[in-house]
Parts: structure tokens; C-alpha cells; sequence
């Protein structure tokens, strides 16, 4: 079974810079609506979703008020990524968040759901 690179775009109402990258690269942020509780240490946070799911990622770039990528420590292959990218249309001034994942390819579809609700959230917790 193969993995599929999956590149999703969110258009957002972002009235704030600041309140977008908070969101997307800050434990506080990222508690709001990616996992229910982040930890930060260094490079490595810690994600817990429920009382026992938990991940630990590297932060293995980072550029502020552009984007964060981590690596999953338990990922088999090191080559794949979670990236959160934003930037803003000079057109319509909003602000677009473009996520790249990786998933098996049975389960590609399913991530993009699971995407499409975590920026519902997302834009539910912050006003977007």
C-alpha cells in the first residue's frame, strides 16, 4: 500500500495576522481546535487527543507569520510532513491556509474529511 501527499487550501476571514499564526503555531493555538492539549519543549510538542491518543512531532521549519512544519516522530518515513502555510490574497485580503499530509492511500479521503472538520473548528474558535 502507498502514501498519498495531500495538499488542502482553506479560504479563511481572518481579520488578524497574528490571530491566524497564534492559531496554527502555538500550543494555545493549536489546543483550540488541532488537539486537546499541546505541549511545546524545545523543538518537540506533544499532541493528546482524547485521554490516550498522543503524538510527539519536531518543529523542523518554521517561519513566522508563513508556516510550521513537523515531522511525526513515529512516522516510518521521514520524508513526509505536517505543514501549515498561510498567506494572504492581495486581492480579497483574506488570509488562506494550505495544509500538506500524508495518508495510506485507502485513507486519503478520510483525512480530507477529517481536515474539513478540524478547520470548521477552526474557523468556529477564532471568528474566521
Amino acid at each position: 500500500m502507498g502514501r498519498t501527499k495531500i495538499q488542502l487550501e482553506f479560504s479563511l476571514k481572518a481579520a488578524s495576522r497574528t490571530v491566524l499564526w497564534t492559531s496554527i503555531s502555538t500550543p494555545s493555538g493549536l489546543s483550540t481546535w488541532f488537539a486537546n492539549n499541546v505541549d511545546y519543549h524545545g523543538q518537540k510538542m506533544t499532541f493528546t487527543w482524547g485521554k490516550d491518543d498522543t503524538r510527539t512531532a519536531t518543529i523542523t521549519a518554521i517561519k513566522a507569520f508563513s508556516y510550521i512544519r513537523l515531522t511525526w516522530d513515529d512516522s516510518p518515513d521521514k520524508d513526509e510532513y505536517l505543514e501549515l502555510r498561510m498567506s494572504m490574497s492581495e486581492i480579497t485580503r483574506d488570509y488562506t491556509l494550505l495544509i500538506t499530509d500524508f495518508a495510506d492511500d485507502d485513507e486519503a479521503e478520510d483525512l480530507e474529511d477529517l481536515w474539513e472538520m478540524q478547520i470548521d473548528t477552526l474557523r468556529r474558535m477564532n471568528g474566521f
